[in-house]
């Protein structure tokens, strides 16, 4: 049976796709050889310009994928917390952990930045600040929390978590620095917790 246009639309861009996470993964976005990844998903340096612009975007189109998937992985740890503070601790802790993975560590943390700028400027930061202060209204509503503005600080958590993942993906030993930032980084957000007299 032949595949329909939107099939074979669908099908070369996530071989496209597939093949620029590959290539950015293993050798970082300034080694990636746009015609060794186009060649090795069987495609033309025209299919890329046409689905993604160029390899920037195609860049950008990987950090989506992987930031979805980070979503879905943050989504679930908060989900399994016993509490609701504890889930909101613990995906937020998770999301700075995320560095240590080799994947993530070059292409979200160190190119990714390098390349497209702020992370907390990019398209997902939206979705991102308001899910995090929708966690932070909700626990101010049920008095975990202070008496915060639930936007400004979810920016601020966003700035520390990204800084703290942005610090051990470029570390010379990220292991010992994500101890060193998870640990302070909880301190920090336990400073948010209501105290009790």
């Amino acid at each position: 049976m032949r595949k329909s246009r939107s099939e074979m639309i669908a099908e070369t861009r996530a071989k496209l796709l597939s093949a620029g996470r590959q290539a950015f993964g293993s050798v970082g976005y300034a080694e990636a050889s746009m015609d060794d990844f186009t060649a090795e998903a069987g495609l033309t340096r025209g299919a890329l310009y046409h689905h993604f612009g160029d390899k920037k975007g195609l860049l950008q189109a990987v950090i989506n994928e992987i930031d979805a998937e980070m979503t879905e992985r943050l989504c679930a740890i908060s989900t399994n917390a016993p509490s609701r503070w504890q889930g909101f601790v613990d995906e937020n802790v998770g999301y700075v952990q995320m560095a240590l993975e080799p994947e993530i560590q070059r292409i979200v943390f160190r190119d990714g930045p390098a390349v497209l700028g702020d992370p907390s400027a990019w398209p997902s930061a939206n979705g991102c600040t308001a899910a995090i202060a929708q966690s932070l209204e909700n626990l101010r509503e049920e008095g975990t929390i202070a008496d915060i503005d639930p936007e400004a600080a979810a920016r601020l958590v966003i700035a520390a978590s990204i800084s703290a993942a942005q610090w051990i993906a470029n570390s010379d030993d990220p292991e010992t620095t994500s101890k060193r930032a998870v640990k302070t980084f909880r301190i920090f957000l336990e400073g948010l917790l209501l105290k009790r007299d």
